[in-house]
């Protein structure tokens, strides 16, 4: 557990022969702490700036990183989401879990699959989408996290020379946004 602070699932500890009653006696003891559902860590290893993010690509390990949370992890906009956007397949089943908050979205196909980068968070790979994807995904999201957040992080990309238009201009094809993102990426140009 030493060098993860965002904790070790009980999934893990139990293959290498940690039973649970053992884990029950030592958060009894005070000796480490249950973060969540399945999740223990040191008592005294601090939480990171990603704790979050870290957490929920632990609870659920097929999801993707998306949307909002994406967008912070990043460093576009000015948006500070309470929950974790998280992106599934179709048929995932929603974990019961605590904390952190997720907002679940069902992805299918290339929507799932592309795009995707793996960040190294608190000790753990996690799933995120890069930045090109996460716009598109704005774009086509845009009813549920709002236009103006969208545009902020097109501008804030495009101003700082982040994107490239032809990855950007892919992803909105595979998210089927193409029409839509048009007229807003001739604008910013």
């Amino acid at each position: 557990m030493a060098g993860r602070p965002q904790g070790v699932a009980s999934r893990e500890l139990a293959k290498v022969g940690i039973h649970r009653q053992v884990l029950t006696r030592l958060v009894a003891s005070g000796e480490i702490v249950r973060v969540t559902r399945g999740v223990y860590r040191l008592m005294d290893m601090p939480a990171g700036e990603h704790h979050g993010l870290a957490l929920a690509s632990l609870a659920m390990p097929n999801g993707v990183i998306c949307l909002l949370s994406a967008l912070q992890f990043h460093g576009l906009g000015t948006q500070l989401p309470h929950e974790v956007w998280i992106a599934v397949d179709r048929r995932t089943r929603r974990p019961r879990l605590q904390y952190p908050p997720l907002r679940v979205l069902r992805f299918g196909g290339a929507a799932l699959t592309e795009g995707v980068e793996r960040h190294r968070l608190e000790g753990r790979e996690v799933p995120i989408y890069g930045i090109e994807k996460t716009l598109a995904d704005c774009f086509k999201y845009r009813n549920k996290i709002g236009l103006e957040v969208a545009l902020e992080a097109l501008r804030e990309a495009r101003r700082e020379r982040r994107i490239s238009l032809d990855t950007l201009w892919h992803f909105a094809k595979v998210d089927r946004v193409a029409n839509v993102m048009r007229p807003y990426l001739d604008a910013v140009a």
